[in-house]
């Protein structure tokens, strides 16, 4: 069995975030999918099996658990399934727990079509406050997901020391926060965010496009906008291009294959 470590969201090396990806003829059991998630340790790790020409069946595992959506990882089979020729046509439909999604690439960049998520407004719970270090916050939205939190400045996101002992006692898998770009940093980012998924061994998650598929409807209701440039302030940094229509999220991004090994022995 084949495994390749792809950084999605950056067309660098040792940015981005990291998945790997193994192309599968049929799903190993689904405990040898998770024992390999949590040996490579990569925030997800899809296993994606060929259908027919350009439609496959993808599956995501966190070092954890089986995960209901991935984006990196996501991007990272598309980028592979390309780069590997195994696909000739320029979008691919993956079959998946999340419902159809498509990749199509385009001059060096892969667009994803992903679902929109609505997220509500909520109050800031106890835990999540003291976790956060009891910062000033502008808004706290949630859904059966995820806390978002928006923070009054990049800089504020960036600074940000969560407790992630505190974050992994909430009732949700992880903690997006996020926030405006109002001139801190390049003119063409429109907002920032960093993503905390310790409950699922996700400390910090690099770039996560699942949770642009709640913040881009967000902020582009806040600024009239339905395309926008984000960039996710982790150590590794992450770049997306979002954009909405018709209720789903598009991520349009690179990727850049890093390593590729061989699994030589499974329990």
């Amino acid at each position: 069995m084949h495994i390749w470590q792809v950084n999605a969201f950056t067309s660098e090396p040792f940015k981005g975030n990291p998945a790997g990806v193994t192309i599968v003829q049929e799903f190993p059991s689904d405990d040898l999918m998770q024992k390999i998630a949590a040996e490579l340790n990569y925030s997800e790790t899809s296993f994606v099996k060929k259908l027919s020409s350009n439609y496959f069946h993808i599956r995501w595992f966190s070092p954890k658990d089986e995960c209901g959506l991935c984006g990196h990882a996501t991007l990272a089979a598309a980028h592979l399934l390309w780069e590997q020729n195994l696909v000739e046509e320029d979008i691919i439909t993956f079959e998946s727990m999340g419902g159809p999604l498509t990749a199509q690439r385009s001059d060096g960049w892969i667009t994803l079509n992903f679902p929109s998520f609505a997220i509500e407004p909520a109050p800031m719970p106890e835990m999540l406050n003291r976790a956060l270090g009891f910062i000033p916050v502008t808004a706290v939205y949630k859904d059966d997901v995820m806390y978002v939190v928006v923070l009054p400045s990049v800089q504020a996101v960036k600074d940000l020391q969560p407790n992630m002992a505190k974050i992994a006692k909430l009732p949700c898998r992880s903690v997006t926060v996020t926030a405006l770009n109002e001139g801190e940093i390049d003119d063409d980012i429109d907002f920032v965010s960093r993503y905390f998924a310790p409950k699922v061994g996700i400390p910090e998650d690099p770039v996560c496009g699942s949770a642009h598929c709640r913040l881009t409807p967000l902020w582009a209701e806040k600024l009239g906008k339905s395309t926008m440039n984000a960039l996710q302030v982790s150590e590794r940094t992450g770049f997306i291009k979002v954009s909405i229509e018709n209720n789903r999220v598009t991520l349009t991004a690179k990727a850049i294959t890093v390593m590729q090994g061989e699994l030589l022995a499974a329990a």
